[in-house]
């Protein structure tokens, strides 16, 4: 076995273990090996399970063949927003001390499905902004730059899945959190829909704005852990319905669409750089030959301000507050909790209703295309240490460049996807956005796997890790 297996993707490590090619023991030490190497110069990771995982594998190798998952013997890692049984949830914190006592929903999910927990992955405190930088972990760098920022919140995951640490990671997105880091790491990353994937032991993730899924290298490898991961339970504040197919079935059925393309940023003040702009318009060239309808839209955004604010504070405030030692926190994150004081549960319900308003709004660009595309992101990854030093006003005017497409379709629920679109002059991801109706992801499978085919993007690796 070779360290090329590392890089096969959910959907080959799955299809090797199936075949007898690989153990799922074999596979682990393999993951484990290259963490070994690797996450020191990244710090990708924040707990690695070496003796729970390797124990988890070999019951993995002894299970009958007609008893095991899709994701079979496949390791797998885990942002620090979710609880993971033996383990302290930190979301990104030294404010928590208690190991969990059970598994989160999602994380139950992947192990019922065969996969292997590997570890947890780095955040920043409460996944407050798009930089994967805090006290208590330090920073997480880009496999492709390691100067840059892998984005965040969950920009451990996309760092582990880039450098091949990992072949799929569990992320959060409450603003952009899967979006940016996988277009920061040339990732592929799925915001799925509101309620698609359970957020217990928790009603919700941030009120309306946050969902759970996966950050992968490429699409079908999202889809096969989406379809593992996705499904409500009673307890869930959302709920998202039922697709007509298998999200894995979706990748591999094209359908001709109308698709609509615009660099014009839902945020006042910002503008895209050149070279996002150019991996818009390029992308638009390239899905007009592939046979679909592509035209230039004004999508007329309505401004999410009111509806977004409160539930961030709102979200924080929850998490905050049910930390061990408060104390413990950065001296931003509680200056954030005080600035948002103002935000009673009265003002919550109030801005959920906002973002129906704002959802109703949005989503009238929809009654004449399938599919917005758009920037992921304003520029392209920054330079390490944009928290450093920050309080919460000049935290979030460093965020706004990186959340300003992203933010609003949080507030609305549409599902979205960052999809690869090559590199800058300077080697850096570009990416694109695409974005659906509500409750479509499938739509936007399908046509993410037929870019990925035109302009393949899984086999590049970054040039410090290698296969």
């Amino acid at each position: 076995m070779t360290d090329d297996l590392a890089y096969a993707g959910v959907a080959g490590q799955a299809k090797a273990v199936r075949a007898g090619d690989v153990s799922a023991r074999e596979l682990t030490e393999l993951h484990l090996a290259r963490i070994e190497r690797h996450n020191g110069s990244l710090t990708a990771f924040t707990v690695v399970m070496a003796e729970e995982a390797l124990a988890e594998a070999d019951r993995r190798d002894g299970t009958p063949q007609a008893d095991r998952g899709p994701l079979h013997g496949v390791p797998v890692a885990i942002k620090e927003e979710n609880d993971v049984e033996g383990q302290v949830t930190t979301f990104g914190t030294a404010a928590n001390s208690r190991p969990a006592a059970a598994d989160s929903e999602v994380v139950r999910r992947l192990r019922a499905a065969g996969a292997v927990v590997i570890g947890k992955t780095n955040m920043p405190e409460f996944g407050l902004f798009p930089f994967t930088e805090s006290s208590a972990h330090g920073a997480t760098l880009n496999p492709w730059a390691p100067g840059h920022s892998p984005g965040g919140s969950s920009g451990g995951s996309a760092a582990a899945v880039a450098a091949g640490l990992v072949p799929a990671a569990i992320g959060g997105d409450g603003g952009g959190s899967i979006r940016i880091p996988s277009a920061s790491c040339g990732l592929f990353g799925l915001k799925p829909s509101r309620g698609r994937v359970s957020t217990s032991p928790h009603p919700h993730l941030w009120w309306g704005l946050g969902v759970l899924g996966p950050l992968t290298r490429s699409v079908l490898d999202s889809a096969l852990v989406h379809d593992a991961i996705r499904g409500s339970l009673p307890g869930d504040m959302f709920r998202a319905a039922d697709p007509a197919t298998s999200f894995a079935a979706a990748v591999t059925e094209p359908r001709q669409l109308r698709i609509g393309w615009s660099t014009k940023s839902a945020s006042v003040g910002v503008r895209p750089a050149a070279e996002v702009v150019r991996a818009v318009e390029e992308t638009a060239t390239l899905l007009a030959e592939l046979g679909h309808h592509v035209e230039e839209v004004d999508p007329r955004y309505p401004d999410p301000t009111a509806a977004f604010v409160p539930q961030w504070f709102a979200g924080l405030r929850t998490e905050a507050f049910a930390m061990d030692d408060y104390g413990r926190l950065e001296r931003r994150t509680r200056e954030t909790v005080r600035l948002g004081s103002w935000v009673r549960p009265r003002v919550t319900r109030w801005a959920l209703e906002q973002g129906e308003r704002t959802a109703a709004k949005a989503n009238r660009v929809f009654e004449r295309i399938d599919v917005l595309l758009t920037p992921t992101m304003a520029g392209l990854p920054p330079a390490t240490g944009r928290l450093r030093g920050t309080g919460t006003v000049r935290a979030a005017l460093r965020a706004m460049p990186m959340i300003a497409y992203c933010a609003l379709w949080n507030v609305t629920g549409n599902p979205a996807a960052s999809v690869p679109a090559g590199f800058s002059a300077d080697g850096l991801p570009l990416a694109v956005q695409l974005v659906g109706r509500r409750d479509d992801e499938p739509t936007l499978l399908s046509l993410s796997a037929q870019l990925e085919t035109a302009r393949p993007w899984a086999g590049r690796t970054p040039p410090g890790f290698p296969a």
